[in-house]
């Protein structure tokens, strides 16, 4: 299975639009057929995954693209139509339990295009695909399409084209995938302000399902560290969410909260690694003759971090995991406020002034649990916040952003401080050296980040007494 980065631009082209004269060499003309697939519910379109079968040549290959933060991903193996390889059909797991895949949209595309070069460096292909929507063989209609995808360029070259071909008189567009041009589905905006705070919070939940669902492929395929880190905050958030609105739904709730404790359990461990291997990584260079030294606790933990993630796998695969899955759209659609339900804006005030006594109650040198402590606290803050910034956009946003900011001020502290337990605990004869500059560091990087905490808290502290 075959793994690359897609970063690439859409616009399109007017009915008269010609590629203009490129500095490089034509691409060679292609022809190709591309059936696209997805569940009966259409959850990976939902999700901004593509799953295709493209026949060229008479050769055929299975595609799936993931979503990445610049770009998607895109995986590619060969197989024939009796479905997906079961390597991608293992990534998308998450997604059969909607039911086996099926065609959804099959589209022949003609391309032209030109590689464009700058001396040795090819920096990306520039390309003009004319599309027929096939129905039982037979055009349905068409449209075009203009991409340019790096190869060995950057995001400025790909700024810079994107304005040549603008010039020529193509126009920016939305940058769907060739399937959602063709492919209806429900909307899934969210309610209106007016609407009852219920129907809000069943919104939210339902958003961490589809942003689980969405990242769910990478944390399996386990090459992007962001993927789990994505997959994480959708659980935290959903915990949140749940904790937050007791005072709205009561205990209803409080089953699924179980459930994603039990998922966030196994997710913590191994994204505390990726944050950690990846800080000690930007260290090395600072340690100079010790750097080997480093490299020997960096490697230990990334043995431990493999391990971890094998058990996460598990879990993963496992029906308890799936069943989480579909509890959280079932027990969404079965909400009910409680009586004397308290709303939303008083749910996050509820949870702004536990942040408050939290921060209130600190000694004048504060203990690293106590901190971290408040922490817990204003990232509740931020969630209820975030909740009744549904209803009510006076001023919610602000919090949530400011509570944010508190929140990572405050994690890069406990950053430092688990960075320095790890290393310790870890150091041996021929890392020690390494281990007690590792050390120095992050006590530096936690002395800063304490000095920041109370600049921060005043910050929160106007947004929250500006909000609420």
């Amino acid at each position: 299975m075959r793994e690359t980065l897609e970063r690439e631009v859409k616009l399109e082209p007017e009915g008269s639009f010609a590629l203009p004269e490129l500095p490089g060499r034509p691409l060679e003309p292609r022809l190709f057929t591309s059936t696209y697939y997805d569940t009966p519910q259409r959850s990976l379109a939902r999700c901004g995954i593509t799953l295709r079968r493209r026949v060229e040549n008479g050769l055929s290959r299975w595609q799936l693209k993931l979503p990445r933060d610049f770009g998607r991903a895109e995986l590619e193996a060969a197989g024939g139509p009796a479905g997906p390889p079961p390597d991608l059909e293992a990534l998308l797991t998450a997604h059969l339990r909607h039911g086996r895949v099926e065609p959804v949209a099959t589209l022949r595309t003609r391309r032209v295009g030109v590689r464009v070069v700058a001396g040795e460096r090819s920096l990306a292909d520039v390309v003009l695909d004319t599309v027929d929507v096939l129905d039982a063989g037979h055009a349905a209609g068409a449209f075009a399409e203009l991409e340019v995808e790096l190869v060995d360029g950057d995001e400025r070259d790909l700024d810079r084209l994107s304005r040549v071909l603008r010039r020529a008189g193509a126009h920016r567009s939305a940058g769907m995938p060739k399937l959602m041009r063709v492919l209806e589905l429900d909307g899934e905006d969210a309610p209106p302000r007016a609407a009852g705070d219920v129907e809000h919070l069943r919104f939210l939940l339902r958003r961490q399902l589809r942003e689980l669902e969405t990242w769910d492929p990478g944390v399996r395929l386990g090459g992007d560290p962001e993927d789990l880190h994505r997959f994480r905050v959708a659980t935290r958030r959903g915990r949140a969410l749940i904790r937050a609105s007791r005072p709205l739904v009561g205990n209803r709730l409080e089953g699924l909260a179980r459930e994603l404790r039990w998922l966030g359990g196994l997710l913590g461990p191994v994204r505390d690694l990726d944050v950690l291997i990846a800080h000690l990584h930007g260290v090395l260079p600072a340690l100079g003759g010790d750097a080997s030294g480093g490299e020997i606790i960096v490697a230990a933990l990334e043995d431990e971090r493999a391990a971890l993630h094998d058990t996460l796998l598990r879990a993963l695969a496992s029906d308890r995991y799936l069943e989480l899955l579909d509890r959280v759209d079932d027990d969404a659609a079965a909400i009910a406020a409680v009586p004397d339900a308290v709303g939303l804006t008083d749910v996050a005030r509820i949870e702004v002034r536990r942040a408050q006594k939290a921060y209130a109650k600190l000694d004048p040198v504060p203990s690293d649990d106590a901190l971290h402590g408040v922490r817990i606290k204003a990232k509740h803050a931020r969630y209820a916040a975030e909740l009744a910034s549904l209803t009510s956009a006076k001023g919610m946003r602000r919090l949530v952003a400011a509570a944010k900011e508190l929140q990572d001020v405050i994690g890069e502290h406990q950053d430092a401080v688990v960075a320095e337990a790890r290393v310790r605990k870890l150091a041996r004869a021929k890392s020690a050296l390494a281990a007690g500059r590792i050390v120095e560091i992050e006590r530096g990087r936690r002395r800063r980040a304490r000095a920041d905490v109370p600049a921060a808290w005043k910050r929160f502290e106007r947004a929250a007494a500006k909000a609420l």
